[in-house]
């Protein structure tokens, strides 16, 4: 499931500067369900 979310960050910001953020809170979101 973490590899979907890696998919939406590079998807959505190719520079990667949000990049660990979007992981960030993916763990958080997969950590809550």
């Amino acid at each position: 499931r973490l590899k979907d979310f890696r998919a939406v960050a590079t998807r959505y910001d190719k520079r990667g500067h949000n990049y660990l953020a979007v992981v960030i809170i993916a763990t958080m979101i997969l950590w809550l369900l």
